[in-house]
């Protein structure tokens, strides 16, 4: 599975080659997003299948390769590790019902990957991303500008294409932003969303009743419970979120300094501390660099304090 004609440092290292953590590997060649790939994983059969399903198709890629290996060495001085392994979600079930498994795997596998890659950007994507986040730098002691997670950014870009889709517009011309927890007690900042500069909640009086109040609390539970629609029809979500990641992963690899809401540990802001949740955050080559002081209305700044306090009961429940 090795490619002898890549050598150098991964750019990028993904551990776990389940649905998403595959097709975070794929789309990152696919997209130019690295040139480097690498994958970890225990199950050597399942890996090795990925890796040669990938491989086949390079020739229809900006120039890269892929290798793989059960051996956390492959993973030795990546720039940006992406850790993708943890129990599968199931129907139904929720991602803080999760936590305990996903946890107890994070403890294990994090110090081995300190181990080899020491210096490397950690994206830690696997459910609860905010619980296991938080259990991360708890674990590792890492500084949260180098390891952080995959947060509201699958969610934001939701809400924009359900926006863009409900008034016609183009999805880059949406600014809107999920923030909180990924999950249950995610929320958008309506206060500061807007389209083409037009403030949301004025779109309706300025362009026509197609976002009223009805209409964004309708949008917002249709982004909220958007992964266990997709779970409940095909078994897991990969493609969007694998796209999501990339993003991140171009922004740190290239500096590229992108605002995006994900999950950091908070110190004081928002009169949230001591747990990772989502927040606009500019991303660039030292990892998640600033959190952006985004105007929040009392109503926004309760449902955060809410969304905070879910992950650190749970982060408590599982004993980190």
């Amino acid at each position: 599975m090795t490619d002898r004609t890549a050598p150098g440092r991964p750019d990028v290292a993904v551990v776990g080659a389940g649905a998403v953590g595959a097709t975070i590997a794929y789309t990152a060649l696919v997209r130019g997003s690295a040139r480097r790939v690498v994958l970890h994983d225990i199950d050597s059969a399942k890996l090795e299948a990925e890796v040669l399903d990938i491989s086949h198709g390079l020739s229809f890629t900006p120039m890269g390769s892929i290798e793989g290996s059960d051996d956390v060495e492959v993973c030795r001085d990546a720039r940006v590790v992406v850790v993708t392994a943890g129990a599968k979600q199931k129907p139904g079930q929720s991602r803080m019902e999760l936590a305990e498994s996903t946890v107890a795997l994070t403890r294990s596998i994090m110090p081995r990957l300190l181990e080899v890659a020491p210096d490397a950007t950690y994206l830690m994507v696997t459910n609860p991303v905010d619980v296991v986040t938080t259990a991360a730098l708890r674990l590792t002691g890492l500084p949260p500008q180098q390891l952080f997670g995959s947060g509201t950014v699958l969610d934001s870009s939701r809400l924009r294409h359900a926006l863009a889709s409900r008034i016609g517009v183009a999805v880059q011309n949406v600014h809107a932003y999920i923030v909180g927890e990924h999950g249950d007690t995610e929320f958008p900042l309506w206060s500061s969303a807007s389209v083409g500069g037009v403030p949301i909640r004025d779109w309706s009086r300025m362009h026509g009743g197609a976002l009223d109040e009805q209409a964004l609390a309708d949008i917002a539970d249709e982004v909220v419970h958007a992964a266990y629609r997709i779970i409940a029809g095909k078994g897991a979500t990969n493609y969007a979120v694998a796209l999501a990641c990339c993003q991140i992963v171009e922004s740190v690899l290239r500096d590229e300094r992108r605002v995006l809401p994900v999950s950091t540990l908070l110190e004081g802001e928002h009169g949230v501390e001591g747990v990772c949740l989502s927040v606009p955050t500019v991303v660039g080559a030292g990892g998640a660099l600033e959190r952006l002081s985004v105007p929040m209305s009392d109503a926004e700044l309760e449902q955060l304090r809410l969304s905070a306090a879910s992950i650190r009961a749970t982060v408590e429940q599982v004993g980190v």
